[in-house]
């Protein structure tokens, strides 16, 4: 999948592989990297939204929470609109729990837990940029990280965000000064990301990022609807694993598959 900031045109194909549930009531998908959720110019194939609404036939799947274009994992999208108001609900009532896996730089040991605040970063180059420090216009986070692998300089964590702001994990890793592997905003400089904006992946980047997306995927998401509680997960991405593999000696699929994990994966509706 080329690496590109005009987008990625999906097929059904592709879509399809994607799929690790589809029933009545939901399509859940292990999300790729560097495919963007939500509707954009290119046409319907251009998003997941717009490429699962295509598949299905349906006129309308409702998208319960997004990933960022880069970041990959699971995904839910219901079917029924009762179905999806109480998922969103319990998004909008912090009534669910998420557990990403990320690879940082360096070697981060043991349980670190970041509740520093969240806020713009004034300074910066990319408006979009977050930084963790106490400041009038910053909001409270919560992070908590944990060191599951090292190898060749880099960490296997999984990071649970207690509250969910905007690119919460990535700040807080920097915060913490283990940014998350191949991140353009929060690396080794924002200046990657406008580079990427305007030429693509480059040569230039790839010197500077071991990896052509940030290192972050959602692994596991379970929801709290007071009379029952639904879990839902997918495995990492062949990217992250072969990086795993080949910089760290690390099997991140197995990994990944120790954690908690259903015997199938996700809990029945």
């Amino acid at each position: 999948m080329p690496a590109t900031a005009d987008g990625y045109v999906i097929t059904p194909e592709e879509l399809a592989s994607w799929i690790l549930r589809d029933d009545e009531r939901l399509l859940l998908l292990n999300k790729p990297p560097l495919v963007v959720c939500h509707p954009s110019k290119h046409g319907p194939w251009s998003s997941l939204v717009g490429a699962s609404r295509e598949f299905t036939g349906l006129e309308r799947v409702h998208l319960v929470f997004r990933l960022d274009r880069e970041t990959s994992g699971v995904l839910v999208l219901a079917k029924e609109r009762a179905l999806a108001s109480r998922l969103q609900t319990a998004v909008e009532r912090r009534r669910v729990d998420k557990s990403y896996l990320a690879i940082v730089e360096g070697d981060l040991e043991g349980v670190r837990e970041v509740d520093v605040p969240i806020g713009p970063d004034l300074g910066s180059v990319v408006v979009a940029k977050r930084r963790a420090a106490p400041a009038p216009e910053a909001v409270p986070a919560l992070t908590r990280f944990r060191a599951l692998a090292h190898g060749g300089g880099y960490t296997v964590v999984e990071a649970e965000p207690v509250t969910g702001r905007t690119h919460q994990i990535r700040a807080h890793a920097e915060w913490l000064g283990h940014r998350v592997v191949g991140d353009k905003i929060y690396g080794p400089s924002p200046t990657c990301f406008l580079e990427f904006l305007e030429e693509g992946w480059t040569e230039s980047l790839a010197r500077r990022l071991p990896l052509n997306r940030q290192a972050l995927h959602c692994r596991r998401v379970a929801f709290d609807l007071g009379d029952e509680r639904m879990v839902f997960a997918a495995p990492p991405t062949e990217d992250l694993v072969a990086f795993a593999r080949e910089r760290m000696g690390v099997d991140l699929a197995a990994l990944s598959a120790g954690l908690d994990a259903l015997p199938d994966g996700q809990e029945k509706l």
